[in-house]
């Protein structure tokens, strides 16, 4: 293996690892921005989220001309990161400044000296989570091996983002479940209900007042009251 490819593999080590020891879907997101800049030779980098119809969400950003180029890509309604939402793997860009597939979007992106694009769906077999981003101030900045990495390195992290984010709505689910617990106590201590009871009740006013249960025992909680 030459130098250069024992320093990728070298790099794609610690980036299992290191997603693997990620708590959360922000902290997950950053390791992979930063760990982009070591492995493919681009001089930014960002990972927006797909939401729903054709948007997404910047969430990590190496610089801020990343998000300027989100923002002009939803304001323009055309791009590489839309594009690739919409029905593609990757999208290279050779150089925004002649590319004309994106006519209002690229000479934009171009005048923010972003001149080289390499977006890469990042998805499971079930859904798009949104995109990897990386661009270079030069333009033909990004060749095969570079593509070939950044799929790499875009599967890790749609794994670890799609197990952040089953996380999160795991831990979000045990904290309400919590609350519920707590709420049907303060019911049950005041009215000598039993927990049955109790949770008919909270059921109840989350219906009769159109909110989700989980805010009904919040706010029962913080005032001891529900809501009217």
């Amino acid at each position: 293996m030459s130098d250069d490819g024992a320093d990728v593999a070298d790099v794609f080590a610690r980036l299992a690892v290191e997603l693997h020891e990620e708590t959360g879907l922000t902290e997950t997101v950053e390791a992979v921005v930063q760990f982009a800049l070591q492995a493919v030779s681009c001089t930014h980098a960002g990972v927006a989220l797909a939401q729903r119809g054709r948007h997404f969400e910047t969430i990590a950003v190496t610089d801020p001309l990343v998000e300027q180029s989100d923002q002009l890509q939803l304001d323009c309604g055309e791009g590489p990161s839309l594009a690739v939402l919409a029905n593609r793997d990757t999208v290279v860009i050779a150089d925004t400044e002649s590319d004309d597939r994106w006519p209002v979007w690229g000479p934009k992106a171009a005048a923010l000296g972003l001149r080289s694009v390499l977006t890469v769906r990042l998805h499971t077999s079930g859904s798009t989570l949104g995109v990897l981003q990386l661009f270079n101030t030069e333009p033909h900045a990004f060749d095969a091996d570079d593509d070939a990495v950044a799929h790499i390195l875009a599967r890790h992290a749609s794994v670890a983002l799609s197990n952040a984010r089953q996380e999160a709505s795991l831990w979000h689910a045990i904290d309400a479940r919590k609350l519920i617990g707590q709420a049907q106590g303060i019911l049950m201590e005041r009215f000598g209900i039993d927990g049955d009871q109790a949770f008919a009740v909270l059921r109840r006013y989350s219906q009769d007042n159109n909110i989700k249960l989980r805010d009904v025992a919040q706010r029962l909680i913080e005032t001891r009251k529900l809501p009217s």
